[in-house]
Order: C-alpha cells, then structure tokens, then sequence
C-alpha cells in the first residue's frame, strides 16, 4: 500500500466520522428542545453535544482538510471544476460545522431561542452537501 492510498483512506474515515457528527447533533439539539433548561436532561444533553463536537468532530473535521489538502497537492484537481464544486461544499459544510458549535454553546448556557423545526431543517444541510461532493467526486461532470 502506497503513502497516497494510506493518505486516501485516512481522509474517508475522517469524513466519515465528520459526517456522522453532523448528522447527529442536530438531532440531539431536537432532542435537546423538548426538555427544560437547567433539568438533568438538559445538562446530560449538554455532555453529549460537547463531547461529539470536542472530541469527534473537531478532530474529524480537521484531519478531513489535512489529509484532503495532502491529496489535492501535486493531484492537478485544483485545476477542474468538479474539485471546485466540491471544495465550495466543503467549505460550507465547515461553515455549518462552525454555526452548529455556535448553537451548541448557546445550548450550553440555556440561551437556545431557536424551535424543533430550525434543528430538523439544519440537518438536511450536511446530508445534501454529501450528496453533491459524491458526485463531484465519483462522476468527475466537469
């Protein structure tokens, strides 16, 4: 196995654990609405959210850009417009990741203002992000 499959591998497991991240803690801030702030299942909520952000996706999301930016480095991929479209995805699905660390402290100081219906919308996002760099990725359209 050669360094780049190594590197390859490396970033679809981090993208992997990434997107598992953001798929799930939208649905904990669902979760987390239905209870009263400051009730035990409020601050067991709020364990739950800042160890999956802490501890999964942050480093998740941070070796996905390392390990991406070393494939994309002498690849010419910067060069076609699939890889364009793709890194525009990335870069918002790290803007999303950003925006949900927001929540999740505003979770963490019982100031969330925002309902269910918000947080089950915000979990669509990263789902059609995924979608579009698949694509990008595998059919290479242009």
């Amino acid at each position: 196995m050669d360094t780049y499959s190594v590197i390859k591998s490396l970033h679809v497991i981090s993208i992997i654990a990434w997107m598992a991240g953001l798929l799930y803690l939208p649905r904990l801030f669902v979760y987390h609405c239905e209870v009263a702030p400051g009730s035990e299942a409020s601050e067991k909520f709020k364990i739950m959210e800042r160890r999956l952000l802490r501890a999964i996706m942050n480093p998740a999301m941070i070796a996905s850009w390392i390990f991406g930016g070393y494939m994309i480095h002498g690849s010419g991929a910067m060069t076609e417009g699939w890889f364009h479209v793709k890194l525009l995805c990335v870069v918002l699905m790290t803007g999303m990741h950003m925006m949900m660390a927001r929540y999740r402290r505003m979770f963490e100081s019982d100031g969330n203002v925002k309902s269910q219906k918000f947080f089950r919308i915000l979990n669509e996002g990263p789902t059609i992000l995924m979608i579009v760099i698949v694509f990008m990725v595998i059919g290479r359209p242009f």
